[in-house]
């Protein structure tokens, strides 16, 4: 599976040593409008901070810089990426800013360094720091699920079930990046991976504002059938309990299956999941034997008779994990079907006492 660059900056939380004026307020730095800033006041050593909740390998970091003013008061601007969040020079320095044009958008190249936290500051005395958009990228590795149909037995307002696959945890806003079904019996959720996998780890993220506890009980179940909508393959786990915010791994040594399926049994349940990442190998392509029976009346010269048996077979294909296949005749069958005439009636004599 390919992988994703996907931005992260949006994911957390953010704040600046100073707010100029009341009105460059921190958040303006990711809200997607580069005519929009955050600044600090005039300062020793200006920051502004970007917590992620969790440590990512951060490939890149870009920086925007405002398009009507002032474009060299960046210049000397450090980015850097760590885990201490009170000392900004105790986390390593990624990149630092020479220069950046008027409006122009720069992207600094992190090569993976971990980190939770991501600064920008500018060393020295009556400084400011003006952010007019800041990207942090981070590279995902094939997630099978990524882009798959997904689908849920009830949706709670917005709470749709793509969002579970999204990239986005919904650290600060799950209404718009978790799922959630309604509060029902047995609610559960499915990820349809259109081919037959070999699902070696299954990665479940919950939710960080509240409620972690109805997660407990979920399980984690894989195959090939959609009976009872998927929930009666085989169960990888059983989760016991995932703390607010964590992504917890579940080992599925290897189970086949086209479909991966949380549910959790039991009355008035919610199911909320704000990612679901499935690794594993695959697609795997077996040998399958196919047995049919045809009507005696059957005639394959008939068009009609051949495109119903072909439906059939796509049907079987699909019962099997086989999906987004084609069937065609390569070669229309003989008009003529010889048949084996019946054999002669055999007498059979019993002898009389």
């Amino acid at each position: 599976m390919a992988e994703k660059e996907v931005n992260v900056a949006t994911w957390g939380t953010t704040v600046q040593s100073t707010t100029y004026d009341q009105y460059w307020y921190v958040q303006y730095a990711l809200d997607g409008l580069s005519n929009i800033c955050s600044c600090t006041a005039w300062q020793t050593d200006p920051w502004w901070r970007l917590d992620l909740m969790k440590t990512y390998s951060v490939n890149r970091v870009t920086i925007t810089n405002r398009g009507d003013c002032c474009e060299s008061r960046i210049n000397g601007a450090e980015i850097r990426i760590g885990n201490v969040s009170s000392n900004v020079s105790s986390n390593p320095v990624c990149a630092v800013v020479s220069t950046i044009p008027a409006g122009a958008t720069y992207s600094y190249s992190c090569h993976g360094m971990e980190g939770r936290y991501v600064f920008v500051n500018i060393p020295g005395t009556s400084r400011i720091l003006t952010l007019c958009e800041v990207g942090v990228y981070v590279i995902f590795p094939g997630n099978l699920a990524t882009g798959k149909n997904v689908t849920q037995s009830s949706t709670f307002g917005s709470w749709i079930s793509e969002q579970a696959i999204d990239f986005n945890p919904g650290f600060t806003q799950p209404s718009s990046a978790c799922s959630s079904t309604n509060v029902q019996t047995n609610p559960w959720w499915r990820v349809d991976l259109r081919y037959i996998y070999r699902i070696s780890i299954v990665v479940i993220t919950n939710r960080l504002d509240c409620c972690p506890e109805r997660i407990n009980g979920a399980e984690i179940r894989i195959g090939n059938s959609l009976e009872n909508n998927g929930n009666n393959n085989p169960i990888c786990t059983v989760i016991s309990s995932i703390p607010a915010g964590v992504s917890s791994t579940y080992i599925c040594n290897d189970i086949e299956g086209r479909y991966v399926n949380l549910i959790i049994p039991g009355d008035s349940r919610f199911l909320t999941l704000c990612e679901v990442e499935v690794y594993g190998e695959g697609p795997l392509l077996k040998r399958t034997f196919l047995k049919m029976k045809l009507k005696s009346s059957w005639s394959l010269s008939d068009p009609a008779v051949r495109v119903q048996l072909l439906s059939q077979l796509q049907s079987v294909l699909v019962q099997r994990g086989f999906s987004d296949v084609t069937l065609q005749w390569s070669q229309p069958p003989e008009q003529e079907v010889m048949r084996k005439e019946a054999a002669p009636d055999f007498l059979s004599v019993r002898d009389s006492v």
